[in-house]
Order: C-alpha cells, then structure tokens, then sequence
C-alpha cells in the first residue's frame, strides 16, 4: 500500500499556543474544531501518523478492512494470556489523521443509555445520557432529519446500511424470526434487537473525523495541524502541565500551552506518553528508570475491549460484491434476567479467523461469519511500558475472559448465534 506524503506543515511552528491537543483522531479532530468554531484561541494538533489525503482504503468504505495491519495502523497486538490459549490478539488503532475513526469499520452505535447513567451514578457528573445526548445530536447529520434524539446538520453524516450482502439481511430476517424486535434506527436509547446498522458514509464515501471535523477548517489561522509528529513527553511545572516535547523529521521540538495540553491519544497512548513523562504507578515508573512527578496508580489500569467470537459457515454459493463488510447487528442478553444487553452480533461476508483456526483448518473462498460481541465485559486489564524509550514495547495485557461471567456470556453468544443460523431466511444460504 503507496503512503501518501500529504503533510499539512503549511505554517511556521509557533512555541506556544492556547491549546495543545495530541492526537487527531475521533475525539481530537472534535476538540480542535470546537475550540476554532466557538473561541478565538490558538490550537496546536498533534498526530503520530500521516495524512488521510488520497487513501483509497480510508475514503472507499467497502476497502475498509484494507487499513488493518497497513501503515495507517499502529499494529499493536496484545499479550498472550492464559485464557485466551496464550494466543497474541492483534489491536487496531488508527494512525493517521482521523484515528481509528478512519479505519474502522464504520458502523456509527452510540451505545446503552445505562453505560452513561452508570458513569454518572460513579460520580462522573455530566456523563449521564440526557447530558450528553446534546452532544451527539450536535456531531450528527441524521438522514431522516432531526428528532428527539436525532440531531441534523452536524459534521458526521450518517446514514442506514444500503445494498446489505445476503448474511446481512439474513440477520435481520433470522433475528425476527426468532423474536426480536426490528429497530429501524439501531441508535434508540435502549437498543434491544436487529436492524441495519449507522453508518458514518455519506455519497458512498467515509465521513471520517478528520473529513468531518479537520478538513474544513484546514485554512483557519488559529489552527495548526501537525501530522507525522510524535508527543514524546509532557513539560510540567509542579502539578500542572504547560507544555510538550514532540519529534518531527527526527528533531526534538517543544511547544508551550498557555491554557491546557488535551490528551486524546486514546486508551493505549495516553496513558504511555502520561507514564514517559512521570505520571503514573511510582513501582512501574522506578522500575524503568523514570522519576516520578506524580504517582497516580490507575495510569494503564482498568483496560477494558470487547472480546469477539467468530462463527464461520461455508456458503452454497459466492457473495456478491457489496458496500461494507458488516451492514447488520443486534443488541441482545446472554441471560434474560439482566437489566440491559450485554452481545452485541454482527456479520462479515467473508470468514474471520485467527491465525492458529487458519493455520489448522482449510477456509472455504465462500465463507462468511456471524460474531458474537461481549460490549459489557466484567475482565480488566492494565497496560505497562517495557522500557523508558518513547518507541519502546508495551506490554497490553487485556486479561480477555479472565472473569467466569464473560466466559458463560460468551458461550451463551456462541448458541444463540448456531441459534440464528438455524433460522430459514440462513437454510437457502448455508451449505454447512
């Protein structure tokens, strides 16, 4: 895959800013263009990757699954661990302007509106559903229009999968038939059933963050957007934060924040460039020869990601080329009595295995998956740096299927999905 060597240096580095943000993906590109849109402050965007100017893979949504494991990918991977068969699990993450937001997959969920009531109930004053439902309707383009919990005329354009491939729209019929209920916007409150998914695509294109948010206003004078520039460690003074190193082209710059440094590097980065710089488990942060500014023990815990099962089936025949790779899901419980879903299913027109399943069994050209998801998992897991070196490996331990309750979900996901295939809108489609 040909990189593209777009770099947006089209202003002269200044040594302070109003604000400093690190990283440009889903929740940078936002920050940034809230701050040009309602202030009149200075703003420096930091992003380790390159460009998304010209990436076919990134703006053409059915080449999505093209971007993983590409240059546009951080390629991390997590650790082996006992209850995964010690199995080393790949983890994508988007590096290039837009983030994981331009490789992804593009299904747009905002998720259980419990998940935001439960942050706030924790003390996170704010979080709860009706105090950020504001917010989402704000960042969306809805292609009905405007409702109650739709928002119009936003950045993110988004839109129902269009042209479903056949395991798609066997979902939706096999999960009524079943007894779902058939949610014609997947994005209610309380979403418990089968649809065709959101999708962030607008005129058969991706309506990424960076398109979204970044690109219109590239030629403000107050915002300067850096790309192929890496946040290596944070200025402090005392308790507060004033600035940053950066590398680019290989030299070590520094820029000062007059207001504030925002972090949105993500669940991995962040919490390496906040240990690099001081902030972190005094034990893990002497161990590697870092003095501590301020030991604050929950830098890299609590790691949390949505294990996925692949059931594969062979199909009769050949799929024709569609839109995407998914198109459908459902919201479901892996036992009755829980209050909210806890699986979230979605399909893929082609077979989705790991290495160890390929490497062992032949993969008919004509298979295709249904994927149970754990979106409320109980397992946790920590993140760890294995040297001092800014470029140095993590350890990323996610301690998948560490607790029995996501194992018996799981398994629970497994049946319902054999469930779901034995369903007759799959019989015409499924040779075995």
């Amino acid at each position: 895959m040909k990189r593209h060597r777009e770099t947006w240096r089209d202003k002269a580095l200044a040594r302070s800013y109003d604000y400093v943000i690190v990283g440009a993906g889903s929740s940078g590109c936002a920050v940034a263009r809230r701050l040009v849109d309602g202030t009149d402050a200075t703003v420096l965007l930091l992003e380790a990757g390159g460009s998304d100017a010209g990436v076919e893979s990134i703006s053409n949504p059915p080449r999505w699954a093209e971007n993983l494991g590409s240059p546009y990918d951080w390629a991390c991977r997590y650790e082996p661990g006992p209850h995964v068969e010690n199995r080393s699990i790949p983890l994508a993450l988007g590096k290039v302007l837009g983030g994981s937001g331009s490789i992804n997959g593009m299904v747009w969920t905002r998720g259980n509106l419990a998940d935001y009531d439960a942050w706030a109930v924790a003390g996170n004053a704010g979080w709860d559903f009706h105090s950020v439902l504001p917010l989402f309707m704000q960042s969306e383009d809805w292609e009905d229009g405007a409702s109650a919990f739709r928002g119009a005329g936003g950045p993110i354009h988004v839109e129902r999968a269009r042209n479903l491939h056949p395991a798609a729209a066997a979902l939706i019929d096999a999960g009524k038939s079943y007894g779902m209920p058939y949610l014609d916007d997947m994005n209610v409150p309380e979403p418990e059933g089968v649809g065709p998914v959101n999708e962030n695509v607008r005129d058969a294109t991706r309506c990424s963050p960076s398109r979204a948010y970044l690109w219109p206003v590239r030629g403000n004078q107050n915002l300067t957007v850096l790309t192929e520039a890496l946040a290596v460690k944070l200025t402090l003074s005392g308790a507060r934060c004033t600035g940053l190193d950066f590398l680019l082209d290989g030299q070590l710059h520094s820029a000062r924040a007059s207001r504030e440094v925002i972090l949105c590097a993500g669940a991995i980065h962040t919490p390496r460039l906040l240990l690099l710089s001081g902030i972190g488990p005094q034990d893990d942060l002497e161990q590697l020869g870092i003095d501590t500014v301020i030991d604050l023990p929950g830098v890299g815990r609590n790691l949390q990601d949505h294990p996925m099962i692949g059931l594969c089936f062979e199909a009769k025949r050949p799929f024709p080329p569609d839109n995407n790779f998914g198109g459908s899901a459902f919201f479901w419980k892996s036992r009755s009595e829980l209050g909210v879903p806890d699986l979230m299913f979605v399909p893929s027109r082609v077979a989705l295995v790991s290495a160890e399943i390929a490497a062992q069994y032949p993969i008919p050209p004509n298979g295709f998956s249904i994927l149970p998801c754990l979106v409320r998992p109980q397992s946790r897991g920590y993140l760890r740096m294995k040297t001092a070196k800014h470029d140095g490996p993590l350890e990323i331990q996610p301690n998948f299927l560490a607790e029995q309750a996501d194992v018996d979900a799981l398994v629970a996901g497994v049946e319902l999905g054999l469930d779901i295939a034995s369903q007759p809108a799959f019989r015409d489609l499924i040779k075995r």
